[in-house]
């Protein structure tokens, strides 16, 4: 399988907005199966310059991405029992884990930091565009501590619940630093991303069996549970997911209810709906008959 390679988009420009916006379209629509033309319609574009768009930055074609937006993919993989966790957690993810092309190196707060809601930490932050809307980007000296997404005037709301996670810790805006963490995320795909967990030691352990999940690939919550060494902990597996506070890094909408169905994700449905669609059709393109 050939290497799918996105193309920066330009500085500055609306084509992330554009893309984004095609995005919750298609996942909105995708039961209608939209034409091209009006796919292309709803963001203001022609066919021809709307699939050259989508296909460039989202790194597979529309008509791709609707197709896996069924995510039978997901069905056929939980059907066939496919193995977990084991591999990946006897070799220890206390060290870099690849993800999406990007070494994520990861450093744990300590349990005292964490019970005092970070107390003198300083955390910076800042607001960029990327193919799910609004993602809010938040870090610390040691690596991001927080990703959030939304959509256009949800920005103040991103920004409070994140907050509300470490209430004691300095907020400090940084668009810049923020831009380009997101340009590396979603943009570059090439890299070093450090990663600053801040949770308790239950949450990161299972933050940590999240990285162990292939993109293009998904996991029941039990199964999750199972692979960690306990199989009755599926309510406190959930819990711990719903509490991940690095969204796409740590890949928590790959976790699918006992029946493979798409059950709550923090962001949205529809999001989750959208990454899993486009990891599929990135990563499992011969799943689909739709090319």
């Amino acid at each position: 399988m050939s290497e799918i390679v996105a193309m920066p988009p330009r500085e500055g420009g609306p084509d992330w907005k554009r893309v984004a916006h095609a995005i919750r379209f298609l996942s909105e629509h995708y039961l209608e199966q939209p034409s091209l033309d009006e796919a292309a319609s709803a963001v203001g574009l022609s066919p021809f310059h709307f699939q050259r768009l989508f296909t460039r930055y989202a790194g597979v074609s529309p008509k791709s991405f609707v197709g896996h937006l069924t995510l039978d993919h997901a069905k056929r993989d939980l059907a066939q029992g496919r193995s977990v966790l084991d591999a990946a957690l006897d070799a220890g993810l206390s060290g870099p884990s690849r993800l999406h092309d990007l070494c994520l190196k990861i450093e744990a707060m300590t349990p005292g930091d964490y019970a005092r809601g970070a107390q003198a930490l300083t955390i910076d932050y800042g607001m960029h565009d990327c193919p799910f809307g609004r993602v809010l980007v938040m870090t610390t000296h040691k690596g991001v501590c927080g990703i959030a997404f939304g959509n256009d005037g949800e920005e103040d709301t991103m920004l409070a619940d994140m907050r509300a996670r470490w209430p004691l810790a300095l907020y400090r805006e940084n668009a810049p630093r923020a831009g380009a963490i997101a340009k590396l995320i979603f943009e570059d795909a090439k890299g070093d991303i450090s990663l600053h967990l801040m949770g308790t030691k239950w949450q990161i352990k299972v933050w940590q069996a999240l990285l162990a999940i292939p993109p293009g690939k998904v996991m029941t919550y039990r199964a999750l549970a199972r692979g960690i060494g306990n199989d009755g902990a599926s309510r406190a597996v959930g819990a711990a997911v719903g509490r991940n506070p690095v969204s796409w890094l740590i890949p928590c909408h790959r976790v699918l209810g006992s029946k493979g169905a798409i059950t709550g994700y923090h962001w949205g449905i529809k999001r989750k709906r959208a990454m899993l669609a486009l990891e599929a059709a990135r990563y499992n393109p011969s799943t689909s008959a739709i090319a």
